[in-house]
């Protein structure tokens, strides 16, 4: 469910002792940044709500806030307003990790198997798998099991409860400790370690051994009893009023709710402050540069520099300054979270939104915390951003040519061409960066215009071949953040037979529709999220990213560190009734081919079959710009996409169960199986 980070305290500073709160009140400018950033955020980025707060030295400094808490009464946020924080949840689920390895109850590097004996893959490897190899990333686990994990007002467990199963017919990416690349799974698998060596459930270990002691009134699971109305209200494009409390039901993974002041308050914990919870031993043992046990970019600088539960243990740019900064961020479908800290100064930083990114918030706590630590003294001045110049090109060597062919990510190939020194490559850095040409500037290293990104080639010592991207990317309002990591893996070509090379041609283009995801759940609120198109690469072998292997399957064979081999995943096509289906991770998705229009008469019924699957329909020119109304089961729901994909009406958000049909559009019914529908078409 993910990113961004000492110098000693100056001889005044060390013989004349300054209070947070005096430092503070003497440097408006902190404030003023602050209130700057988060206008910023508010106005150009999507965000309804922000909270943000300073711990310095275990007193808050400050607590501030900007947007609303609900658009319709225009009520504000106050400090008490409650987030969801996404994947800084892992930082919870690590540090009760090390909790319990503080109490001589589990050992972090002996066997997963050990604690959780029912733990099984269909890869032998995964008995080498242990609890720091979860908390850093490196377990070679695909990645991220989503389906039926963040819906709206329900807290249903079957995420997690059917994680465990599903791992068993699954394979590894890499040889566990080979590398560290995102991953969600992991931070399931220590929230069940927690549970079967505590005998708590999770929710109740946080509460007995973190929030009680941390007097922490306002930090919540999903499974807790709490008063809802105290989270911040979210919203989606298209949809005029806000959107149902979102439940992360990946407690250990993304599943909690805070505050920015308790966040920023638990951040004492992960620092070695409070030893009581969590020993300074373990504290230090989460800031480890565990990263560089495995393959990773050579660069030092850098926004992603795993440890134990965090993203970051050497957090650009305070690397620049000398100053270790940790970092964790996250991010759900509606909450976004970044918590900062500076362990050698005592100072930390929480920002969470309604809307918006991780990326925003990082780079406000990032700035904030620059100023903060400028008005302490702790710095001299804030060093200006990189700038770049149009760069030179040079003759190439020709044995760089070798690099050309077939490139890989996840999700997708390119045929990477290396002509007259140059290489036109599509949008890199999820998206950050544009489509466009790089030129040869010597040192075997490509340059785009701006000077701004540098591509190059490197071989570490697990044999691939990788294209790695170095970037400054500058956010406009926000400031600049920087980006190392590989970008794609080069694959071997993957030669089939022509049998083969048909059945997999005609998947070429075509929609798969989810069939097991609850109507409650927040992946309906884009299409896009519910839907997985094929893309075939049958010159070499490929679909989607995956190595094409019969005419039914096909198999992961990205091994990227870092991010860009984050959530790996294999086809597996089998038929129904004459209808093709594709399984991915355990949940089944139906061919648009197998789809039919919607009866376009005045009356009908969809009836949700025994084995609880959603039913789906396309709209036709006969449906179409006709009102259907829907009487809907209480357990049941519906959601209509038009041609683009856009949700044009979702039941169970707006409780709108009448809607004109967009031609070209989808619509899609779930509930509990039996389930009945009674649809009613009309003219408007």
């Amino acid at each position: 469910m993910k990113k961004m980070v000492s110098v000693f305290m100056t001889a005044v500073l060390i013989a004349i002792p300054v209070t947070p709160a005096f430092a503070l009140t003497n440097h408006d400018t902190v404030k003023e940044k602050a209130q700057e950033l988060a206008s910023k955020i508010m106005s150009d980025y999507g965000v309804s709500g922000l909270q943000y707060a300073i711990m310095d030295h275990g007193s808050i400094v400050l607590s501030d806030s900007a947007g609303v808490y609900d658009k319709a009464t225009k009520s504000p946020i106050t400090k008490d307003t409650m987030f969801g924080i996404g994947s800084v949840s892992k930082t919870y689920v690590s540090a009760a990790t090390m909790i319990l390895a503080d109490s001589k109850k589990i050992d972090i590097d002996k066997p997963l198997t050990t604690y959780i004996k029912d733990f099984k893959m269909a890869d032998e490897r995964y008995k080498e798998i242990t609890p720091r190899m979860l908390m850093n990333h490196s377990s070679g686990i695909y990645g991220s099991h989503y389906a039926n994990s963040v819906l709206f007002d329900d807290n249903d467990a079957k995420n997690h409860d059917e994680l465990l199963i599903k791992l068993q017919s699954e394979h590894l990416k890499s040889n566990p400790g080979e590398f560290s690349v995102y991953c969600n799974n992991g931070f399931q698998l220590l929230e069940l370690l927690i549970e079967r060596v505590s005998g708590l459930s999770y929710s109740e270990f946080l509460a007995t051994y973190i929030s009680k002691p941390l007097q922490l009134t306002s930090t919540k699971t999903q499974r807790d009893s709490f008063d809802r109305d105290r989270l911040t209200k979210t919203y989606f494009p298209g949809i005029d009023q806000s959107l149902p409390v979102e439940n992360a039901n990946l407690l250990g993974t993304g599943g909690i709710y805070s505050t920015a002041e308790e966040l920023s308050k638990f951040a004492e914990v992960l620092i070695g402050n409070r030893t009581d919870i969590l020993s300074e031993k373990s504290a230090k043992a989460m800031q480890s540069h565990e990263y560089r046990k495995g393959v990773w970019v050579s660069e030092e600088t850098n926004t992603v520099n795993y440890g134990l539960g965090w993203d970051a243990v050497r957090l650009a740019p305070f690397s620049d300054y000398g100053i270790t900064a940790l970092y964790k961020g996250g991010d759900t479908l509606m909450y976004h979270a970044a918590l900062t800290t500076l362990p050698e100064h005592d100072i930390s930083i929480a920002v969470l939104s309604s809307g918006g990114s991780s990326l925003y918030n990082s780079m406000l706590a990032s700035n904030v915390l620059l100023e903060y630590a400028r008005a302490k003294g702790i710095i001299k001045e804030i060093l200006p951003e990189k700038t770049f110049e149009a760069p030179l090109k040079v003759d190439m060597p020709s044995d760089l040519i070798a690099y050309t062919g077939l490139y890989g990510t996840v999700g997708k190939t390119v045929n990477l061409e290396i002509k007259n020194g140059e290489i036109d490559l599509p949008a890199l850095g999820n998206g950050l960066l544009p489509p466009q040409k790089y030129v040869y500037t010597g040192n075997g290293q490509f340059k785009n215009n701006d000077g701004n990104v540098t591509l190059s080639f490197d071989q570490p010592k697990n044999g691939k071949t990788y294209l790695k991207l170095n970037a400054y990317i500058n956010i406009p309002g926000l400031g600049q953040t920087v980006m190392v990591m590989y970008e794609y893996q080069k694959l071997d070509s993957n030669s089939l037979n022509q049998s083969t090379k048909t059945v997999w041609e005609d998947r070429n283009g075509k929609s798969y529709y989810a069939l097991d995801e609850k109507i409650t759940s927040g992946m309906y609120l884009t299409k896009a999220l519910v839907a997985k198109n094929i893309s075939v690469d049958i010159n070499h072998g490929y679909a989607s990213g995956t190595k094409i292997v019969d005419k039914n399957k096909a198999i992961n064979v990205m091994s990227i560190p870092i991010m860009k081999g984050r959530d790996t995943f294999d086809l597996n096509f089998y038929n129904v009734n004459h209808a093709e289906h594709l399984v991915i991770d355990g949940q089944s998705y139906i061919r648009e081919d197998a789809i039919h229009p919607i009866y376009d008469g005045n009356d009908s019924f969809c009836n949700i079959p025994s084995n609880g699957q959603a039913v789906w329909y396309k709209i036709d020119g006969k449906s179409a710009n006709r009102v259907m109304n829907v009487e809907t089961p209480v357990s049941g729901g519906f959601a209509v996409y038009d041609a683009n994909g856009m949700v044009v009406n979702f039941s169970k958000v707006t409780n709108n169960h009448s809607v004109v049909l967009p031609e070209g559009g989808m619509i899609v019914f779930g509930g509990n199986k039996g389930d009945r529908f009674k649809i009613n078409m009309k003219n408007k």
